[in-house]
């Protein structure tokens, strides 16, 4: 889809989410990692910022010779960029005018906080009824815990994740990523704005949209909940294995290298057996549930038999005989990746104050509407003046005013 700039006399793609206006007032990943997926796909993101301090994920990650972080340039692209301080009178009526005028906002203070400043659900929608807003704090907005702090780590910790990460008997690890939670959440976010968007199409007005970090994790937790309420089953520490299928594990190849084998079914067994050299195991261990059993054994008859060929061997008769199997990646590996490139997953962005970037591509792949990567994290109050001016109409003369008030 594209539409015609008169300006440069040329078409240019326009996204799916053209036309959607969202203020981003939140801070770190959680609620702001929304808004990136949003302004990806082509809504006008406009970031709000402190006018002092800006958003502390500007520092949070690797540094640059910009000033802002790599964490910073990757989850804020494709956003605009304004300072607004909310707690001024001024403030909070620069930012009222501008809710009139969007069509979603993304918070993640404290709950109770934007209510005190007059900024609430409650309060933006009388003035714009239409407002969809995106709530994400720590335990929700009710509960005994709501107004409590908190970020992924802990989020992974109450939502039971970390529990079940680390080797059996082992102390628990943080699962691979400690952000996982606030990108889990922002992922949730953004499918709760898209569905309140289109609830509105029908309903007529908007709502709000409330998560709690932990809930992000805890949703994609597969059966533990059913299994603890029916069968009082506590899963627990498991290494590298996966619970009720076997062999569903990682393993070592003669060559040093890593690699991950998944056997989710009993046809999936017979063709290990088969790469095995061993068929007679489909009949002797024939369901998941007797593998299971004889997990120790399973895994060890796997282990040998990779431990006895190189990773290309591995990589080659695995391939060869349809067992599902797949290199366990460092970043390294990733960048040399043929697959990699061929799906153009690793996006190259050459940054008037960073330089060359290499972020990752958007998640998800639309064929009419692509995301499109038009530029990395801005700098504070980018776009400040323009914004003023062009969607609410001030002067130069008021907004040099806020400027020497220290309201912007």
């Amino acid at each position: 889809m594209s539409a015609y700039d008169a300006e440069k006399g040329e078409s240019k793609p326009v996204g799916a989410l053209h036309g959607v206006r969202v203020l981003d007032i939140a801070t770190f990943i959680a609620a702001p990692f929304c808004g990136t997926i949003l302004a990806d796909f082509g809504a006008e993101v406009i970031k709000i910022e402190h006018p002092e301090t800006g958003d502390a994920l500007r520092h949070f990650g690797t540094a640059t010779e910009c000033g802002d972080s790599l964490v910073w340039l990757s989850e804020s692209r494709n956003k605009k960029t304004m300072s607004i301080d909310l707690r001024k009178v001024e403030g909070a009526a620069l930012f009222r005018a501008l809710v009139a005028k969007s069509d979603v906002v993304l918070e993640n203070f404290r709950p109770g906080t934007l209510e005190k400043w007059g900024l609430g659900y409650e309060d933006l929608r009388k003035i714009n009824p239409n407002i969809v807003m995106l709530r994400v704090s720590a335990y929700g907005q009710t509960g005994p815990k709501s107004h409590e702090p908190g970020f992924a780590r802990i989020a992974h910790a109450f939502g039971g994740l970390s529990y079940l990460a680390g080797e059996a008997g082992r102390p628990p690890v943080i699962p691979g990523s400690t952000s996982l939670a606030d990108y889990l959440s922002g992922m949730w976010g953004a499918i709760g704005v898209l569905l309140a968007l289109r609830a509105r199409d029908r309903l007529g007005h908007g709502q709000y949209i409330d998560i709690g970090l932990y809930e992000s994790v805890f949703r994609v937790l597969d059966e533990i909940a059913p299994a603890y309420a029916k069968f009082g089953i506590v899963r627990e520490r498991m290494g590298a294995d996966t619970v009720n299928v076997c062999p569903h594990s990682h393993y070592q190849t003669q060559s040093g290298e890593w690699v991950a084998i998944a056997c989710t079914s009993d046809k999936m067994w017979q063709r290990m057996a088969n790469a095995l050299g061993k068929p007679e195991l489909a009949e002797t261990l024939p369901t998941a549930e007797i593998r299971v059993a004889h997990r120790d054994e399973v895994n060890a008859l796997v282990a040998n038999w990779i431990g006895s060929l190189t990773f290309a061997e591995v990589m080659e008769e695995t391939a060869r005989f349809e067992v599902p199997c797949g290199p366990i990646y460092s970043i390294a590996d990733i960048f040399r990746d043929a697959q990699y490139a061929a799906r153009e997953n690793l996006e190259k962005l050459d940054d008037p104050r960073a330089g060359e970037l290499v972020l990752p591509s958007a998640m998800p792949r639309l064929s009419e509407t692509p995301a499109i990567l038009r530029h990395a994290g801005r700098e504070r109050n980018a776009d400040t003046d323009d914004i003023l001016g062009e969607v609410l109409g001030l002067t130069e003369q008021e907004i040099d005013a806020l400027r020497s008030g220290g309201v912007i």
